[in-house]
């Protein structure tokens, strides 16, 4: 029985205060509007089969932190350390083999990133953690039963319309990224187990054009095609941070 497309209900309350501290920011950060980027700016080489065996351009540092039983990743791999700039890449597994299946041009935080997340530092953090929860203004596009990653819809995770135009659309469909929060739980859920100060409400979500406040963003059709992609079964996580670091062995 599909659990996933199950709609549950969140506290609008709770979600504005999550949403006023998360990837949204104050909206101060004026962008384009959002074009799908599918299969531009592919930021991997051509590999050998052995290459493959392991995710592109990771280092053994972050790579051992890739669960054994995962089978699907998305790679984040950031421009520079004080860059928004990045790209998004979906990597599925079979066998022992890592496949590149599609990319997207992407955002991160507006300063770059950071190995210690803190709140409001506008720096997106650097690790490995795991995808389990989604949701979002608008309907789970997952048409398929059995599949795709618990759904919450709710008006609740609308951006506010003090925003700039740019950015209302922003939490039309998020992924919540397991950090500092509970998985299983609604992504605008504000609980961090590690406390406030270390920040939070850390979403893959919708692009606006430019940096977010910490937070990854990619085109709506590279976020459709995650969130009809992702599957619990396969343990999906994400790999995130700068070049540089993502490629650290030690």
């Amino acid at each position: 029985m599909r659990i996933a497309g199950v709609v549950r209900t969140a506290a609008a309350a709770a979600a504005c205060s999550v949403l006023l501290t998360s990837c949204g920011g104050s909206g101060d950060d004026e962008g384009a509007a959002d074009k799908d980027g599918a299969g531009k700016a592919d930021r991997t080489d051509a590999r050998s089969a052995d290459d493959l065996r392991r995710v592109p351009d990771v280092g053994d540092r972050l790579q051992s932190r890739i669960p054994k039983n995962s089978r699907q990743v998305v790679a984040v791999y950031g421009e520079g350390k004080d860059s928004a700039d990045a790209t998004v890449v979906l990597y599925t597994k079979s066998a022992a083999t890592w496949k590149k299946t599609r990319s997207w041009p992407a955002h991160n935080g507006k300063k770059g990133w950071t190995p210690d997340h803190r709140e409001n530092d506008k720096r997106s953090p650097v690790g490995v953690f795991t995808l389990s929860d989604a949701g979002g203004v608008l309907a789970d596009p997952d048409p398929a039963p059995g599949t795709g990653l618990p759904y919450t819809k709710s008006v609740a995770f609308q951006a506010p319309h003090y925003w700039p135009k740019t950015h209302w659309h922003d939490f039309d469909h998020v992924i919540a990224i397991d950090y500092n929060r509970v998985k299983g739980t609604p992504p605008n859920d504000p609980t961090r187990p590690q406390g406030q100060t270390k920040g939070g409400s850390i979403w893959l979500h919708m692009d606006h054009g430019s940096g977010t406040s910490g937070c990854v963003s990619l085109s709506k059709s590279g976020m459709r095609h995650l969130l009809r992609t992702l599957d619990p079964k396969r343990h999906p996580v994400v790999v995130m941070g700068d070049k540089a670091s993502l490629g650290q062995d030690r």
